[in-house]
C-alpha cells in the first residue's frame, strides 16, 4: 500500500514538473486565468479532480492494479 502511494506521488510530480519544465509560459497563463475566476469555480474545479481521482483510482482496482 505504502509503495502504491509512493508511486502515484512520483506519477503526479512528474507530470506538474513535465508542464513547468515544457511550457512555462502556459503555467503563467493559466495561473492567471485561475485567479480571474471566482472562488466557487475554483472550487467546482478542485471538486471534479478530486472525484475524476477517485474514478481513476476504482477503475485501475478494478483492472488489479491496487491489489
Amino acid at each position: 500500500m505504502l509503495g502504491t502511494l509512493f508511486l502515484a506521488l512520483g506519477l503526479v510530480l512528474i507530470v506538474e514538473g513535465l508542464a513547468y519544465v515544457l511550457a512555462p509560459s502556459l503555467v503563467e497563463r493559466m495561473l492567471e486565468a485561475l485567479r480571474m475566476l471566482p472562488e466557487a469555480a475554483r472550487r467546482q474545479i478542485g471538486a471534479l479532480a478530486i472525484v475524476s481521482g477517485l474514478i481513476l483510482l476504482w477503475i485501475a482496482h478494478a483492472l488489479g492494479a491496487l491489489g
